[in-house]
């Protein structure tokens, strides 16, 4: 059993999706976002631009990966790169391809491009969302994965710029599948959930990823989507409804800042880079 790395760089059919102010505005409710265009769906908070995106996710992958090794995928890292902000009315155009494989003796990690356009043609986002299956090394390296955003250790001399707290609503992850269109039952229920061997219910990882991105934009960023380049994280460990997230951003050079979230002493996001420009 190997991964195919013929089904690699192969384009899925576009998928179109039409944005709207209501669709806007929930996902914003649905991650406390406090950013009154985000509420009143004016512009789009970051990480909606999964939502556009989330129907050609993993169909690249059915051109590499076993079918059996399915259920051993998890979302590692997720890489936006954004050109310019969504807005209602918008009638977006996404595909994915997957780019690239490693095996590695606890499992293999791969690569899934995705690009998100507008019905002009005009990039909109671009997203490199890796995964990991645990478990099964293929023995190989194919292609190429998404480019590098490691926290630099030498940052942890100089002190946060800004620490921000929030909290994780016990009934975020009700609010948030819908939102986000995301109807895995690891979020919903708690059966399902300790079947998978999980303490109960987790939160999205992009929920907690778009708990980040506020945080990030209200300290460091003037409260303006229109000046994130790039957000980029590593999901090291599930969030649980009802807990406080805490997280710490460190300059890393113009326009680049470093972030890592905890909940308690254990971190949740790892290897965070946000990269901001002028408005």
């Amino acid at each position: 059993m190997k991964f195919d790395p013929a089904g690699l760089d192969k384009w899925t059919e576009p998928v179109p999706f039409d944005v709207t102010r209501e669709r806007l505005a929930e996902y914003a409710a649905a991650t406390n976002d406090p950013i009154p265009a985000h509420r009143a769906g004016d512009v789009a908070s970051p990480v909606f631009a999964i939502v556009p995106v989330f129907q050609s996710l993993l169909e690249p992958a059915l051109e590499v990966v076993p079918t059996s090794l399915f259920g051993k995928v998890l979302h590692g890292e997720q890489d936006f790169r954004f050109h310019r902000p969504i807005r209602p009315g918008d009638a977006l155009v996404s595909r994915a391809k997957m780019t690239g494989y490693e095996g590695l003796p606890k499992g293999t990690r791969a690569t899934v491009y995705l690009e998100c356009r507008a019905a002009s043609g005009e990039l909109v986002n671009e997203q490199y969302v890796t995964f990991f299956v645990r478990g099964f090394d293929t023995g190989s390296k194919e292609g190429s994965l998404g480019p590098s955003h490691r926290f630099d250790d030498s940052l942890r001399s100089s002190a946060p710029v800004a620490k921000v707290s929030q909290h994780v609503d016990d009934d975020q992850t009700f609010r948030y599948g819908p939102a986000a269109g995301d109807p895995m039952p690891i979020h919903l229920d708690e059966e399902v959930a300790r079947a998978a061997g999980l303490p109960g219910i987790i939160a999205h990882g992009l929920c907690t990823m778009a708990f980040t991105s506020w945080a990030l934009l209200t300290e460091v960023g003037g409260s303006s989507v229109d000046r994130l380049r790039r957000l980029a994280v590593r999901f090291a460990a599930p969030v649980l409804p009802g807990q406080d997230l805490s997280t710490s951003i460190r300059a890393a050079g113009p326009g680049r800042y470093a972030f890592e979230t905890s909940v308690g002493d254990q971190v949740v996001i790892k290897d965070g880079l946000a990269e901001i420009g002028d408005s």
